[in-house]
């Protein structure tokens, strides 16, 4: 059966609804089915579908884009597509707590963000400088330049920076 919508690849999302007696078919190929659902995979498309296809078994779970099985993600390993993780998502959970310890994303801090804080650290403490300079503080001035020459000395120099 072809797709209702582009009338080109074969359906494989299929759903038949009965309404006050008159039965209506929706059939989709699967790239209709993420033109129209799988790229916009959020929870109000979710379970608007949810409530129109009964729960398979988890182990006929199938990507309707891509049409992965949860059998090929066991055997291999790898997702087809960005709808899979939608798909199985009960799946992949353990798997990614037992590797991860999390299934949130966090972030990395990168190797070189100290050396980004003392960047900005020095970018503010010469504005100081600047202030109290045209304030005339000098005794201001002179701790805010031991500072920005510290924070240099590390930046450049290797130092250790505790003479901040």
């Amino acid at each position: 059966m072809l797709c209702q919508r582009c009338k080109k690849n074969p359906a494989v999302v299929n759903y038949f609804e009965k309404v006050n007696g008159n039965k209506f078919e929706y059939h989709l190929c699967a790239f209709c089915y993420a033109d129209l659902y799988g790229e916009h995979n959020n929870k109000a498309n979710n379970s608007v579908w949810a409530g129109f296809f009964s729960a398979p078994s988890p182990r006929k779970k199938v990507c309707p884009v891509c049409r992965t099985t949860l059998a090929d993600f066991e055997r291999t390993g790898l997702l087809g597509c960005a709808s899979c993780y939608d798909v199985f998502k009960e799946e992949l959970i353990p798997s990614i707590l037992r590797i991860q310890g999390k299934v949130e994303h966090i972030g990395k801090v990168g190797k070189n963000m100290d050396e980004l804080g003392l960047h900005r650290q020095l970018r503010g403490l010469k504005e100081q400088l600047e202030n109290a300079l045209r304030v005339k503080n000098f005794k201001e001035a002179d701790r805010l330049n031991r500072q920005i020459n510290a924070i240099k000395k590390t930046l450049h120099g290797g130092g250790n920076g505790q003479n901040i």
